[in-house]
């Protein structure tokens, strides 16, 4: 499932932005289609345009009955009558999705015999200082076995201890849920750390749900500005 609203505070209409002659969106349709990973890959959005311009290209496409804050929202109304275990969230804005890290998070339940795990999700180095700044860039911290402790638009963890070498992890937007948690994630009420961040996955913690993470290499451009568009741009060739 990959959700697409229109608006964007910080690029408006970016997901119809020109990426070497296709629509920011349809290249990640089409990135997604190609890992050959799934039974079907489904655009939820609540645009016209957007439904329209998947669809004319042979496509598939859900459009929103509700208004809906977020993207979990979004594919959980989508969901809601499918006979599906495991949904994958794949971000509108990504359109170098690869075959790799998606593949990743999947094999995550394969493993989990005891269905503890609620969602998994991908997180991958940073070291640049501006990157790791950027409130644009959502940051994670996990435990020893890489279940998500925090996410944040902040520099986390602190460096108080300045000698220490301090890891950043930056969180990539790839959920894959269990239907279970993504439809009880629809019925719970925002809380004020989500609130404040802006940051969907953290409404999962606030309520208790694991997230185990991922580490990939594959960093990818997410579009989120014109100067992102333009490196995308640029990286597509």
């Amino acid at each position: 499932m990959i959700p697409a609203r229109y608006a964007a505070s910080r690029f408006p209409a970016k997901l119809m932005q020109d990426l070497s002659g296709k629509p920011v969106i349809l290249r990640t349709y089409e990135a997604t289609v190609r890992t050959n990973l799934f039974d079907e890959v489904y655009v939820v959005t609540d645009s016209t345009v957007i439904f329209d311009v998947i669809v004319q290209a042979g496509g598939k496409a859900i459009m929103s009955i509700e208004e809906h804050e977020c993207g979990s929202d979004r594919i959980a109304e989508a969901v809601a009558e499918m006979n599906v275990d495991i949904i994958v969230n794949v971000q509108g804005d990504e359109p170098f999705t690869d075959q790799e890290s998606l593949a990743s998070v999947l094999r995550v339940f394969e493993n989990d015999t005891n269905k503890e795990i609620d969602l998994a999700s991908l997180m991958v180095k940073i070291t640049d200082k501006d990157e790791i700044a950027n409130p644009n860039t959502v940051k994670v911290i996990v435990d020893h076995r890489n279940f998500a402790l925090y996410f944040s638009r902040s520099p986390i963890p602190y460096p108080r201890a300045k000698e220490k070498i301090i890891t950043y992890y930056k969180h990539k937007g790839v959920y894959a849920f269990r239907k279970s948690a993504l439809m009880a994630f629809k019925r719970l009420p925002m809380l004020v750390l989500e609130e404040a961040e802006k940051i969907e996955a953290i409404r999962y913690l606030e309520y208790g749900k694991k997230i185990k993470m991922v580490e990939t290499t594959v960093s990818g451009i997410e579009i989120d500005t014109p100067e992102d568009l333009k490196r995308a741009q640029e990286a597509w060739g």
